[in-house]
């Protein structure tokens, strides 16, 4: 008895080696989809390590493309069928890319009446930039007061540019603050870039150009 569990130990000692250095994103879940065990190669699409993945559930991580793909799959695990499963999904890369491809599950377990874990396989199919966002939405008036403020202009030079009072330009500045929820001016030029409303790698800051404009 102690030898076959000691040869057992030495068993799963030596496929916890593969399962790491496997090059292939694999990852272990319970039947509810919670991650018990990744490799390093599924935490790399997630961008952390395979420890902070434990306890993450893979189809938040991985978006399904077609929800009922998911329903035939939970609808099949509650009878306890074990076939293959297959999810065509899509999740954001670490490098700013959205990349996709197909999760494949296998059930596994010892025994037919215990409940299955699931052996998850992530295939890489492709990648695709991340279309950048609509600007949020802003009056003319309030893009060039940023896009002055972005370049560093007072309240009076701004006043001065666009032919306003320095109360008109503090009440521009009061009404976007209290919309974007920034604390200052210099959050409030960060809100700006990263809204999409003035134009990135630019200068002297501009308002980034829309088809309507």
């Amino acid at each position: 008895m102690e030898a076959g569990r000691a040869d057992a130990v030495v068993w799963r000692n030596r496929a916890l080696m593969l399962f790491d250095r496997v090059s292939v994103p694999v990852a272990v879940c319970d039947v509810y989809g919670q991650v018990v065990l990744a490799n390093p190669a599924m935490a790399a699409e997630c961008g952390t390590t395979p420890g902070r993945l434990r306890g993450r559930q893979v189809l938040e991580l991985f978006r399904p493309q077609e929800t009922t793909q998911v329903e035939r799959i939970a609808e099949a695990l509650r009878l306890r069928h074990r076939s293959r499963y297959q999810v065509s999904v899509c999740w954001p890369a670490p490098g700013g890319t959205e990349r996709y491809g197909e999760l494949t599950a296998d059930p596994v377990s010892d025994t037919v009446e215990e409940t299955p874990a699931l052996l998850v396989m992530l295939r890489v199919q492709g990648e695709r930039p991340v279309p950048e966002p609509e600007p949020a939405p802003t009056t003319e008036v309030e893009r060039r007061v940023l896009a002055l403020l972005a370049g560093g202009a007072t309240t009076a030079r701004a006043a001065r540019e666009l032919g306003l009072s320095r109360d008109g330009v503090t009440y521009h500045l009061r009404r976007l603050s209290a919309r974007w929820g920034a604390a200052n001016r210099t959050e409030l030029v960060a809100r700006a870039y990263a809204l999409g409303v003035l134009a990135p790698g630019v200068w002297p800051p501009r308002p980034r150009i829309t088809e309507g404009d």
